[in-house]
């Protein structure tokens, strides 16, 4: 009975204990994206999209609050495309990782497979959103980044970095959801439904990723380890990058189709606005996560940690923190 209580308090036999409540719960929550989430409805596109403590509209005075409301429309399909990017490499990641399972552990292969699924739906819901947001507003909206150009060079990189960045978003937009998302009112009931759903099964999600990650460094040397950390700070260099371009793409388009001529002053204050704004959402909020840094601290060491920190440190500066 001893044997098997330390068998029971294994770290593979807690693993398959939460993949299994991972599978419970996906099988629980499991939604549709016409069924559940859009119900046939259209957005309304005279609330926003975006809450004001993730657009940081308010800090742009100038604004009218017309044109507030069109920058957290502008904000929100950006935000909404970005996530559809994302999962494109987080979908094939976890197919990959899957195959680690095929002929082990059982469990933890279905909740692989399941995670793999519901990325898959999520490519499909945001597809459907930017259409529907493209038939609702002004011409001239550009979406730089492609998904599949910004999977492969994701994916060129260690898989512990790219576990680390996918823990990350997948923890922050639980946090966006819950502390600024779901309390306001003001949404477009529609947009603030796509993330209540996408928020039910990301929280899920971040289980594997964080148990997948740990799983990665324990079979890795110091000098992998090292390696990782250097792959993890360029994929954040990475993210700023698409950031900065998609940034001065929604300031243009904006400044395009708000409806009136802005100063020159006016017009560079939206865009440092709108980047800051993206750099809060992608970067800044995702590094303040704690139980993201309480796994990356688990799994760095004090030197490590302090070249993460020093690479971030004028992109947290940049974005006002």
């Amino acid at each position: 009975m001893l044997a098997d209580a330390m068998e029971l308090a294994s770290p593979k036999a807690q693993s398959t204990q939460r993949s299994a409540k991972v599978i419970e719960a996906s099988k629980r929550i499991r939604w549709d994206i016409d069924r559940d989430v859009i119900r046939g409805r259209q957005f309304d596109f005279g609330k926003k999209f975006l809450p004001d403590g993730l657009s940081k509209v308010r800090e742009l005075t100038f604004l009218r609050p017309d044109e507030a409301r069109f920058m957290s429309q502008i904000q929100g399909r950006t935000y909404a495309n970005i996530f559809g990017l994302v999962e494109r490499y987080i979908g094939a990641k976890t197919l990959e990782l899957s195959k680690d399972h095929w002929l082990g552990d059982q469990i933890a292969l279905e909740a692989m497979v399941r995670f793999t699924d519901e990325e898959l739906k999520h490519q499909e819901m945001f597809r459907r959103l930017e259409r529907m947001a493209a038939a609702g507003m002004p011409a001239g909206y550009v979406f730089q980044p492609q998904p599949n150009d910004v999977a492969s060079a994701v994916l060129s990189k260690s898989t512990w970095s790219v576990l680390g960045l996918t823990l990350d978003i997948e923890l922050f937009t639980q946090a966006h959801y819950r502390s600024s998302i779901e309390p306001d009112a003001e949404l477009s009931d529609l947009w603030k439904d796509v993330f209540l759903f996408h928020w039910k099964e990301e929280s899920q999600h971040a289980i594997l990723d964080e148990l997948e990650w740990r799983r990665e460094h324990e079979r890795m040397s110091d000098a992998e380890r090292d390696r990782a950390v250097t792959d993890l700070i360029d994929l954040v260099g990475a993210v700023d990058g698409i950031l900065q371009v998609q940034a001065t793409a929604d300031a243009r388009y904006f400044v395009m189709r708000a409806g009136r001529s802005f100063s020159s002053t006016e017009q560079t204050a939206i865009h440092e606005l709108i980047l800051k704004a993206y750099r809060w959402q992608y970067i800044v909020s995702g590094v303040q996560d704690k139980r993201f840094m309480d796994a990356l601290m688990s799994l760095t060491t004090p030197a490590q940690m302090e070249r993460i920190g020093s690479a971030l440190a004028p992109l947290l500066a940049q974005a006002g923190h």
